[in-house]
């Protein structure tokens, strides 16, 4: 009954503390507003603040509200993403990068020079979609604001600061950000490779070059289309130049932040990565187990909707922990079993131990937190039945069964719950004679149905019917991995295309 305040005591104290990153946030947020305004004028941005205080207090204030419905959002959203201060740290980053470079192209080259999407893009590959889709609105309104209120110019006979106009070109910020990043978004979401995401960046350019046309329409009667093609040439390459530029700066913070992007997934699913190299050359029998788990994993959750490319990934990873000891691993070995000279109790420690090394290994590594967590909850808090009930037959049936249980945690997302049941699955269909799909399916019921009884599911949202729907997935798969094959007779040829020996009994 006491651990219940202490859990939402703490998770206070996580809220707490994240809303002091928030107002951390704030503030450079509010730095960099006013180092937009030095740089505006470097020689007499004082006086902007003498004159135009009112500006200043209105940026204060309405950034404020930016930030604070920002953290509000979360907080009645997605509270979880709030446990995390890291989250936020990356929110501000990506800001912050963004309206920088934004102000840069802006003031260098031209306002629709901007590139717009790309706090979108960034949003989208770092974060989700629904992030995105909402931080995209808010970063629109904040560079609207810069604009609106620190555009400012010297009027060329008094000296003074006076406000600029309502031109196209602000009222082009709020528009161009909102449209760009919006398309960017739902653009953007089934990329996945660096060229798909250039483009995404082409296509882009096509709509926000049609926006720029429709604002800047009143302005042609007396221009010259030079003029007017202009600023359309400038949205086209600020288009273009968002894709570039994510695609820049993305890796640099997946490295900073840990973050998983499909490009990055591809990257840790390649077999010239580090640890599956090693797995492959070290632990042959574990790496073509991973492999066929792999294949099972993300079959199932394309199934129930999960992320298929993360549960790939973390398949490949899940016996990485095997790689301290790969001779103590059946699969492994070619004859000789090392546990025949070993009592059950350190065989059934070493065994266990892969989940925890393979968590340690991976995080040493510095791969993503979630695969290291799928590979330290891939067995849960499962007893290791062959080594039980040795040790129960050497002692006479004084074996402790918590000497022969993994030590967990049990899975605590649907990914981790789908290895779990395609491991064993796979494992266990292997070893079965009849391999017919009644026999499969018993064998994957079976599984399901022992780890419901054990509590494994206990920490995961996975439902009856994702269950149901993993078991119909994985006995279809594994009929067709583990199917019957004929005898072929042996017969050889020589190369003269001859029989030169034939089965004796035919």
């Amino acid at each position: 009954m006491r651990e219940k305040p202490l859990r939402v005591s703490g998770k206070k104290r996580k809220y707490a503390g994240n809303a002091l990153c928030y107002a951390a946030g704030y503030l450079l947020l509010i730095l960099t507003v006013f180092i937009i305004i030095v740089c505006n004028d470097v020689s007499g941005w004082k006086r902007f603040f003498e004159e135009h205080y009112t500006n200043v207090i209105f940026i204060v204030v309405s950034v404020f509200f930016l930030v604070a419905i920002v953290y509000c959002y979360y907080f009645f959203e997605d509270r979880e993403f709030l446990l995390k201060p890291i989250n936020t740290v990356l929110v501000f980053a990506l800001i912050l990068i963004s309206t920088a470079l934004c102000f840069v192209f802006g003031r260098f080259v031209s306002v629709y020079a901007r590139p717009f999407a790309l706090f979108a893009l960034l949003c989208m590959f770092l974060l989700n979609r629904k992030s995105a889709l909402f931080l995209n609105f808010i970063f629109s309104l904040f560079l609207f604001i810069i604009d609106m209120y620190t555009n400012m110019y010297t009027h060329a006979e008094t000296g003074a600061y006076v406000t600029a106009e309502l031109t196209a070109d602000v009222f082009a910020t709020l528009m161009l950000g909102f449209v760009s990043g919006t398309l960017a978004v739902f653009l953007a979401e089934r990329i996945k490779t660096r060229l798909g995401l250039l483009i995404t960046g082409v296509i882009i350019a096509l709509p926000t070059c049609l926006v720029v046309i429709l604002l800047k329409l009143p302005d042609i009667v007396g221009s010259g289309w030079l003029d007017y093609l202009e600023p359309i040439g400038w949205r086209a390459l600020g288009s273009v130049l968002s894709a570039v530029l994510a695609l820049a700066i993305m890796p640099v913070l997946e490295a900073t932040f840990n973050r998983l992007t499909s490009f990055r997934l591809r990257e840790l699913t390649s077999s010239s990565a580090p640890l599956l190299d090693k797995l492959k050359k070290d632990a042959p029998g574990t790496f073509n187990h991973s492999l066929i788990v792999a294949q099972l994993a993300e079959s199932c959750s394309l199934a129930i909707g999960e992320n298929a490319e993360l549960a790939r990934a973390a398949a490949y990873y899940h016996d990485v922990g095997k790689l301290k000891q790969p001779d103590c691993f059946t699969e492994n070995q070619s004859g000789y079993n090392v546990h025949d000279e070993l009592t059950p109790e350190l065989s059934a420690d070493i065994i266990r131990s892969h989940a925890v090394e393979g968590y340690d290994l991976l995080i040493k590594a510095h791969l993503p937190r979630i695969i290291a967590d799928v590979a330290r909850e891939h067995h849960g808090t499962l007893p290791i039945k062959y080594f039980y009930e040795k040790a129960s037959r050497l002692s006479g049936g004084e074996a402790d069964i918590k000497d022969f249980t993994y030590f967990g945690p049990t899975p605590r997302t649907k990914i981790a719950a789908i290895i779990m049941i395609a491991d064993a699955a796979e494992a266990a269909t292997r070893a079965l004679k009849d391999r017919s799909p009644e026999s499969v399916e018993r064998t994957v019921r079976s599984i399901i149905e022992e780890r419901m009884d054990l509590g494994q599911f206990a920490d995961c949202d996975i439902t009856m019917k994702e269950l149901s729907t993993i078991k119909e997935t994985l006995v279809d798969a594994l009929s067709g991995v583990h199917h019957h094959r004929v005898t072929y007779p042996s017969i050889r040829f020589n190369r003269d295309r001859k029989a030169v020996e034939e089965k004796k009994d035919e």
